[in-house]
């Protein structure tokens, strides 16, 4: 019988389960970034594009980490490293538009912040391990015992270093993590909100006491919003007791959020601003079909 020989080593399995992984975690980072870009977050000035920006990003270097293969040990690790800094500087950015906001935008507590927050440390704790795995050599795989040479195996000092760096962020990562999640569950608290009136377009609308148009969601109901969770990030409900001018039309009551805090409505209508307005004046929200409704700008004649 004829032996048959191949020259193409054999899997490495424990750098192969974690390229796998890594690579699926990339993936449902940027389908998680992307439902959020549709539903949404596009409209917004500077981060829509940044979200945009994500999803392509993260659809890339999971590709790479899965396809590259393992014999093309530099690449692999770049991959890796690049992989793990992205999910990490991902995390960060939202970490601090939901403690500070971001370019005029401030996050609010969501399911999908919250999911693609765990996907995201997860992602930085597995890619890199890959990185710093050990990765079979061409020697090795041939039997030739040859020494190999950095960056194909990572000396074990600088190994164990960077174990230890991984792991210091990961923690500093999870309780930054946890700590913004609890701080942004809280309700808001009850303040007096003056309702004003302005006109754009020929239309007189109404907007907050800084100038803000003020929006209505045509699936609301005048007991009922329907805006929550990622919907309430791009569409902050107008929260307190109400303080109208006397000279305002129409009336002016609260509906209670499932937070127990407390929503202006105008006419029926529970009242939004838009994350897309970034300053007076502008009315960016007007005739937006988002979120499962459509918003519009709310007339005072209403």
């Amino acid at each position: 019988m004829r032996e048959e020989h191949s020259d193409r080593p054999a899997p490495h399995w424990p750098t192969l389960i974690l390229r796998v992984i890594g690579s699926g975690l990339l993936i449902a980072t940027a389908a998680i970034h992307l439902d959020l870009y549709v539903t949404g977050y596009r409209s917004i000035p500077t981060i829509g594009w940044l979200f945009l920006l994500q999803v392509i990003a993260a659809f890339g270097l999971g590709l790479a980490v899965l396809v590259i293969p393992s014999r093309f040990v530099v690449a692999s690790r770049l991959a890796a490293a690049a992989g793990a800094g992205f999910a990490l500087a991902t995390l960060g950015g939202y970490l601090l538009s939901i403690w500070i906001g971001l370019f005029g935008f401030k996050e609010v507590r969501t399911g999908a912040g919250i999911a693609a927050g765990v996907v995201e440390v997860a992602a930085f704790v597995v890619l890199a391990a890959l990185a710093l795995a050990p990765f079979p050599t061409e020697a090795a795989a041939h039997g030739a015992g040859a020494p190999a040479a950095f960056p194909t195996q990572i000396p074990p000092a600088m190994t164990k270093a960077a174990a230890t760096i991984a792991g210091g962020l990961t923690v500093a990562a999870l309780v930054l993590f946890g700590l913004a999640v609890a701080g942004a569950s809280s309700p808001a608290a009850a303040t007096t909100t003056v309702l004003k009136t302005t006109t754009i377009g020929g239309t007189t609308i109404l907007t907050n006491g800084k100038g803000f148009t003020l929006y209505s969601f045509a699936p609301d109901t005048p007991a009922t919003s329907k805006c929550y969770g990622s919907c309430a990030a791009l569409w902050p409900p107008v929260i307190g007791t109400a303080a109208a001018s006397s000279a305002l039309p129409g009336r002016v009551g609260t509906i209670k959020r499932t937070d127990g805090s407390e929503q202006l409505t105008y006419n029926g209508h529970p009242l939004y601003t838009y994350a897309g307005d970034s300053a007076p004046g502008q009315a960016n929200g007007n005739n937006l079909n988002l979120n499962g409704g459509l918003w519009l700008e709310v007339p005072v004649s209403r």
